[in-house]
């Protein structure tokens, strides 16, 4: 449409351009993004930016210019550079439509033949049976299963051997040797004809593509839920910022135009744009999302602050620092995307195994055929076509296809009953391994929000009267712990009145006047100030400081009253939790961004904590748990704050607390849905019982490939004059899925 720039009130400029808009709504989404919208039309978010350089997740290494797939596993490529795109993926979507239309045309196809085999209830004439099942699994193999036949040609042109090899080989000898049953009967002697027909083995083509289409549904989906972790880190910064000019007007530009040394403007409540110095101003801000901890801090003239961080309730000035890829905030999603990028999945360990198994089965159908064709029995041709295909049907990948994932979807099933949410099986392959525990203090070992936890009294005060005389003069106050103060009083129906004459202190406390008395809060120095003495509760003080709480006197009248006591508490279930875990064998180490005193008061009063490293920021985190690693340590991280992430992300496994940040729960590999550590004990015995199963599932596919490939290529035959038909081979492979399937439903009785 085309604006009147005479008639709207609505207008931007954009590197120099004036733009003009029908609506605040439109100017607004202009200025969080112009570069979407310069030109004839809007760039759409998802298409790729020319120059990106796209990469395996499985297989780093692969890099390239552009989407496309890894030449070694058959994987989609993903941008190597993480973005704010949120649109659907497209393989994402092209595969879930090929998993409806195979899964709806399987549903029949399965109808038609095993049922009429098993049960005898023809639902066509049976001379039609053969080509309605051509028909419903054509379309199943060639257009649903394509993408696994052109990945299974690129293993093969580029020599490394896949899963999706075995798919491909499987599913095209299955549906090749139907589809001559089906064209040609006359080629198969009367041996292997029932009721007078060529039996054919459509439904296992056309199953092993829809479980197989299922499964990489489900994996694009994990793997595109990791990238809403690196997209909620990003969103922290805002779009915009607001830009004050040398002649002290403001002006809001787009956040890529801010450039080290201009000043902004950092209203209440808005998320601090980059990373800078206050030049102005005084408010307490929000750094929750880079240390973990609950407590605003007070920022004034002279002070840093971080890009992405909350601003209170004043206004601040600030100049900037560091923009673009140079703020903190940046650095942590770079992070973790190239921790994320580092994980290897565990269908890799599939892959290996298909190295040798491909060829070696690919190998004996090649002999089988050779054989039958120059010394069997007449007809030699029909014989040793058979005996070949028998060979590639039984060692069609359902069962080894089947081992991993369904162990997974019951095992990730149990553990949502037993409170682990788990996002992908790398985290239960990992966490069998895991001998080192890190553990986030804030919110993982404490409850992650100050309370007050003691109220002391000098003689001839009132503790009520106390905290209430306090919490009045609090509830103006932007110190960090005043909430913890005023929400004690309120629930304890302790009436909060109102101030007169209100101060603040900087460095020293608040003070006020409440119901005609002068009330005084704040540190030693503060009382000292007006003539006060500390030293009746010095001794009291001490002690709390020692256990890590935060420290107020309160005096009034001039006369010390009392102290309060202000602490993070540490939650009912962290020891028992953490002396669960020392007994499973784990070695515990705990990181905060608190100071050191606090940290050691902490794993005095829960205990078992082998190590403390305390003043941490998220890249000092995500530093020591890459030192455990580099010493040969298998690590586990649990943690709940956006700080937490890279160390999530890092970890061999990320726990994230299900009551902690989006953040943290997309950078992890597990969530304890209740923010309970307990619930770490039965995430480990769940990943030991998945892992044994799956190794289990592995050996049964193995045992029977390793019976029934020899079998089907004749090798009973010159002893026992026992041949395998295709029919036979198809049983035995249904048998071996069913047992796999039996074994992993045996995860739902294990004891966490």
């Amino acid at each position: 449409m085309t604006v009147d720039p005479a008639a709207t009130s609505h207008h931007a400029t954009h590197e120099g351009r004036e733009y003009h808009f029908c609506s605040a709504a439109c100017r607004t989404k202009f200025v969080a993004d112009p570069d979407a919208y310069v030109g004839d039309a809007p760039r759409p978010a998802s298409e790729p930016v020319p120059g990106a350089m796209w990469t395996c997740p499985m297989h780093p290494q692969i890099r390239q210019e552009g989407p496309g797939t890894c030449p070694i596993c058959g994987m989609a490529l993903e941008p190597e550079d993480p973005t704010l795109d949120d649109g659907p993926n497209p393989e994402l979507v092209d595969f879930t439509r090929r998993t409806w239309v195979a899964g709806a045309l399987t549903v029949p196809l399965l109808a038609v033949s095993m049922v009429a085999e098993m049960l005898g209830v023809h639902f066509v004439p049976p001379a039609w049976n053969p080509w309605v099942q051509l028909a419903l699994a054509a379309p199943i193999v060639l257009w649903a299963g394509l993408p696994f036949f052109q990945r299974g040609w690129t293993s093969l042109v580029t020599r490394h051997l896949n899963m999706f090899t075995l798919v491909s080989i499987g599913v095209g000898a299955a549906f090749a040797y139907s589809v001559v049953a089906t064209v040609a009967p006359g080629l198969f002697p009367q041996s292997f004809r029932m009721h007078g027909m060529v039996p054919v083995y459509y439904e296992a083509a056309g199953v092993v593509v829809t479980l197989v289409l299922l499964g990489q549904v489900l994996e694009l989906r994990a793997r595109a839920a990791t990238g809403k972790a690196i997209r909620a880190l990003m969103d922290l910064a805002p779009k915009t910022a607001r830009r004050i000019g040398s002649d002290g007007g403001e002006e809001e530009i787009d956040l890529s135009a801010v450039v080290a040394g201009d000043r902004l403007r950092v209203r209440p409540g808005e998320a601090v744009p980059v990373d800078g110095a206050v030049v102005e101003g005084r408010s307490s801000v929000d750094e929750s999302m880079l240390t973990g901890e609950p407590a605003p801090v007070l920022k004034d003239e002279g002070a840093t602050v971080i890009g992405g961080t909350v601003n209170g309730t004043g206004s601040l000035v600030i100049e900037a620092k560091a923009v673009g890829s140079d703020t903190v905030l940046a650095r942590i999603v770079k992070m973790v995307a190239e921790a994320q990028r580092s994980r290897a999945p565990i269908q890799g360990v599939a892959d290996r195994v298909s190295g040798w198994f491909v060829p070696l089965v690919v190998a004996v159908a090649v002999v089988t055929f050779v054989v039958w064709n120059v010394v069997g029995p007449e007809p030699r041709f029909g014989h040793a076509l058979l005996n070949a295909i028998a060979v590639l049907i039984i060692a069609c990948p359902c069962a080894l296809g089947l081992a991993t994932p369904m162990s997974i979807m019951v095992g990730t099933g149990r553990g949502a009953h037993a409170g682990v949410l788990i996002k992908d099986a790398e985290a239960l392959q990992l966490m069998e391994k895991v001998d080192t525990l890190v553990i986030d203090k804030t919110g993982t070992l404490t409850e992650g929000r100050p309370a007050l936890i003691a109220v002391e009294t000098a003689d001839g005060f009132d503790r009520d009267d106390v905290l209430g005389a306090a919490a009045s003069v609090e509830a103006r106050s932007e110190h960090p712990l005043a909430h913890a103060i005023v929400t004690a009083a309120r629930d304890a129906a302790l009436d909060v009145g109102a101030v007169d004459d209100f101060d603040s202190q900087t460095g020293l406390g608040v003070s006020g006047r409440v119901g005609g008395r002068e009330i005084v809060v704040g540190n030693a120095a503060q009382i000292e100030r007006i003539g006060g003495d500390v030293a009746p509760l010095q001794q009291v003080a001490n002690r709390h400081l020692g256990d890590g709480a935060g420290v107020m006197f309160v005096a009034i009248d001039g006369r010390l009253a009392g102290l309060l006591a202000v602490a993070d508490p540490i939650k009912a279930s962290a020891r028992d939790a953490i002396a669960a875990l020392r007994s499973e064998g784990l070695r515990i180490v705990m990181l905060t961004g608190d100071a050191q005193g606090t940290a050691d008061a902490v794993a005095k009063a829960i205990g078992g904590i082998d190590e403390v490293h305390a003043g941490l920021k998220p890249e000092d985190k995500a530093r020591i748990v890459g030192e455990l690693k580099a010493k040969g340590a298998k690590v586990a991280m649990a943690g709940d704050g956006i700080n937490d992430a890279p160390a999530l992300a890092a970890a061999d496994v990320g726990v994230a607390m299900g009551t902690g940040t989006d953040v943290a729960i997309e950078s992890a590999g597990m969530t304890l849905t209740k923010g309970d550590l307990a619930a770490m004990v039965r995430a480990r015995r769940l990943a030991k019982a998945t892992m044994r199963n799956i190794r289990q599932n592995l050996f049964f596919s193995f045992l029977f490939n390793g019976i029934g490939v020899p079998v089907a290529a004749g090798i009973l035959y010159p002893v026992a004059g026992i041949l395998m038909s295709p029919m036979i081979a198809g049983a035995a492979m249904a048998l071996s899925s069913f047992t796999v399937v039996t074994n992993a439903l045996r995860l739902n009785t294990v004891k966490l």
